[in-house]
């Protein structure tokens, strides 16, 4: 190849090369990817679908779009110019590293902005300059160190959340352009600087939460700065993330005290008892310092609520004494210690509670024995206290509780549940007004006459009964007995007054009218997630009762997706009111008792058909005349063999004993004393006595060469004369249509021949009959013709 066209083939390769890199080098808005998860609400869900870039929308007026939980890296000054109608928008959770300063500028509509948890290093004000509808902002996490000069207009701004791991810094001026909040939410564990004043504009403050773990330990005098700017007598304030261990630790809260702050919550803190000692000396002077406010004199017995949930309680065997706070513990009225790791509360401390009506010990470390020194041995001390709260503790003995609160007089409401009991005293002494207990989530098997009969609500959900009876509680109202193994509604007769009945997730198999017909007073039930045997009974009364058929006065007030069937195993999983079963598996015992009448009213019938068309009969000749058959055939070979003769008679003679005068008169000379004389088979004469008389018959006609029969109206009508029609019929059956000879001593029609008879009554109708002449002189004509026909003559 030559140097030229080797240079050729160069530079063409280049331009392709260049080519192909331009393509490569389009815009990113011309590879934006499209979100089509819009609906008629104007919302677009286009959260967690990797997307790399702000996409566009399938809707051109869309009011509210979520990008939460993309890929999303930086925010171009084009990419929202299209959602001018945009009122939410939910960035949090991308990795944003930079917006354009004119990102939001057309969205002057926009009311909630959500930002939180990206990479943003630095906030730029210029972004919100035009978002004056906006009220809403989240700017927590990403990794911003300031919160960047003020100046911004956000006049309506009402709720505002901001802070990262990384902020260290909150000057004055940052939030100048926000004027008005009702909710703050501060994120400065590693906080280092705090200008006063610089959240002190913001006013009213409705709710505060503050996470400020870092300052309360290195810093208190920062935290009181931020304290003494957010707080006011109507604020909330929440207090998260913090470690108070110390009397040091509690010296921001006098800023509260002053500014006298009436709510504090503490969320996710770790606190030991001596913290609380002081917190409780700092803030009893916030309550009485609003009461002197508000009343100018100072009333001893003043109450209030002390409430403290807890997540870690440091330090939990360094015991502090409340006894110096006792003036503040005698006006307490409502105490919540609740997942505290408490362990006992001294009978001394209880004996300074003396107003106090609600004692919720909750998710702590209680045992029996430390339950009898809170409550001072059940001598009675808390009478005031109406409720009680001891669940999710370590409690084993219900017998020890009651004898504990039995003297608590105006106790309504015990809840003792999510402890360990495993059994259920015969007897149990309670308060007499006590009105609720809750014994749930425990280990109990059954129940007994323990349970106070004043129990107007009783909650036994999520134990091990098997059955609920012989405890009648004539007083309650509500019964909780979800979660259980119980194959059955309790007797309703138990509870006259009940309303309310739960007894989901239980082994239930069914229930019907009667079962809640006991119940005379019941309005909601829920009985579903039990295991349903979709029987036809429970099927349509469940669809009859509640599927709309009839207004009732129990409702079911769970869902029907909760019934469903758990046998038979075709219909497992299936809603109970969406079941169809069948006219038979409905009414089998009916279909089938139908079904074997029908079946014996036919066999009667057909048996009476069969005995009118002589069938039995026809059964009885059929089979005797094949057992003849084959001894015929026997016989036959053996004839053929030279060993014996074949017939013995020329004729067997059928006549009716009325007709036998005749027959031994007139026919037995003139045929068997004839030339050649003929041989005639008698059953008077040559029957084998002793042999069955059927045999006798077919025995006779096998071994005559003919069968002669002498009709009469006598013959129709005897017995035995059909014994022989009925074989002679079958050996017609058999093609020996000669055999029959047909006489007739007077006038006989063929219509009298019984009908099952068929081929011989074609034969009568066929053939000449030999009728017996009443006139003298013909019946030497007559004697002739049946000699002849005896013998196997022509056809008469």
């Amino acid at each position: 190849m030559s140097e030229g066209k080797y240079r050729h083939l160069l530079t063409q390769s280049l331009y392709i090369f260049l080519f192909l890199s331009l393509l490569h080098s389009t815009p990113e808005v011309e590879k934006r990817s499209t979100c089509d998860q819009c609906d008629e609400r104007l919302f677009c869900n286009c959260s967690s679908r990797n997307y790399q870039h702000v996409p566009t929308v399938t809707v051109t007026e869309v009011v509210t779009l979520d990008l939460s939980f993309n890929d999303i890296t930086s925010v171009a000054e084009d990419d929202l110019r299209e959602y001018t109608w945009l009122r939410t928008l939910d960035l949090r959770s991308n990795r944003i590293q930079s917006i354009h300063e004119w990102a939001f500028h057309l969205l002057q509509g926009l009311e909630s902005l959500d930002m939180s948890y990206n990479q943003l290093a630095a906030l730029n004000p210029a972004w919100f300059s035009k978002l004056l509808s906006l009220q809403h902002l989240n700017l927590l996490g990403s990794c911003y160190r300031t919160l960047g000069p003020g100046g911004t207009s956000l006049t309506r701004l009402r709720f505002l959340r901001f802070g990262n791991p990384a902020l260290e810094e909150v000057r004055r001026g940052d939030l100048a352009g926000v004027r008005q909040l009702d909710q703050l939410e501060v994120y400065g564990n590693n906080l280092k600087r705090y200008d006063p004043g610089s959240l002190g504009d913001l006013w009213p403050l409705g709710v505060v939460t503050l996470r400020l773990r870092g300052p309360f330990q290195d810093n208190t005098t920062l935290v009181s700065s931020i304290l003494h700017d957010v707080s006011y007598s109507e604020t909330f304030l929440v207090v998260a993330d913090v470690l108070l261990s110390e009397k040091t630790s509690i010296a921001p809260f006098r800023e509260t005290n002053r500014r006298r702050v009436r709510s504090i919550m503490f969320q996710n803190a770790t606190l030991t008892d001596e913290a609380i000692v002081h917190f409780m000396e700092c803030a009893y002077g916030t309550f009485l310092g609003s009461l002197i406010s508000a009343h100018e004199t100072w009333d001893q017995n003043f109450v209030f609520h002390f409430f403290m949930f807890c997540y870690q309680v440091m330090n939990v065997y360094k015991f502090t004494s409340f006894l110096p706070v006792g003036f503040l513990l005698k006006n307490l009225r409502q105490i919540s210690i609740i997942n505290c790791k408490v362990y006992v509360m001294p009978c001394l401390t209880s004996l300074l509670l003396t107003q106090m009506v609600y004692l919720d010990l909750s998710g702590n470390l209680l045992t029996d024995l430390t339950l009898t020194e809170s409550l001072c041995h059940g001598i009675g001390i808390l009478r005031n206290l109406r409720v009680i709260n001891v669940s999710d503790n370590a409690l084993k003995s219900i017998s020890l509780i009651s004898k504990l609160v039995t003297r608590l007089d105006k106790l309504v409401h015990l809840d003792i549940s999510q402890n360990a009991y495993t059994s259920m005293p015969p007897t149990c002494s309670w308060p007499q007004i006590l009105t609720h207990l809750n014994l749930s989530r425990a280990k109990l098997r059954r129940v007994t006459p323990c349970l106070p009969s004043t129990l107007e609500i009783l909650d036994l959900g999520h134990n091990d009964l098997t059955a609920f009876h012989s405890v009648a509680l004539p007083a309650l109202r509500e019964l909780h007995l979800s979660g259980n193994k119980l194959m059955s509604l309790p007797p309703g007769w138990l509870f006259p007054s009940l309303e309310v009945l739960l007894i989901q997730s239980n082994t239930l198999n069914m229930f019907g009218p009667l079962d809640l017909r006991l119940y005379r007073r019941l309005r909601a039930l829920q009985a579903g997630q039990n295991r349903f045997v979709c029987s036809c009974e429970f099927v349509n009364f469940m669809v009859w009762r509640w599927g709309g058929a009839v207004e009732g006065s129990v409702e079911l007030t769970d869902r029907w997706d909760n019934y469903l069937c758990d046998s038979p195993l075709p219909l497992q999983g299936q809603r109970v009111d969406r079941v169809q079963l069948s006219l038979f598996q409905c009414h089998r015992i009916l279909l089938v008792s139908s079904l074997c009448g029908c079946m014996l009213a036919s066999g009667i019938l057909f048996v009476i058909l069969l005995w009118k068309i002589h069938a039995v009969w026809y059964v009885r000749m059929m089979w005797a005349w094949l057992k003849a058959k084959r001894n015929s055939g026997n016989q036959k070979r053996r004839d053929a063999a030279g060993n014996a003769y074949l017939l013995c008679y020329d004729a067997f003679v059928s006549y009716s004993e009325q007709d036998a005068e005749w027959v031994e008169e007139f026919l037995v000379p003139e045929l068997e004393d004839s030339q050649p004389p003929l041989s005639l088979c008698l059953h008077k004469r040559d029957f084998l006595p002793g042999h069955w008389i059927i045999d006798n018959i077919i025995h006779a006609m096998e071994r005559s060469r003919r069968t002669l029969f002498v009709l009469s109206e006598h013959f129709v009508h005897s017995e035995w004369c059909r014994y022989e029609l009925d074989f002679s019929h079958f050996r017609l059956f058999d093609g020996d249509s000669e055999a029959a000879v047909l006489v007739l001593l007077e006038p006989i029609s063929k219509d009298d021949v019984p009908k099952r008879f068929c081929k011989l009554r074609k034969l009568m109708s066929s053939r000449t009959y030999l009728e017996w002449p009443q006139e003298d002189e013909r019946r030497a004509e007559f004697w002739s013709n049946l000699r002849l026909a005896v013998r196997g003559g022509d056809e008469l």
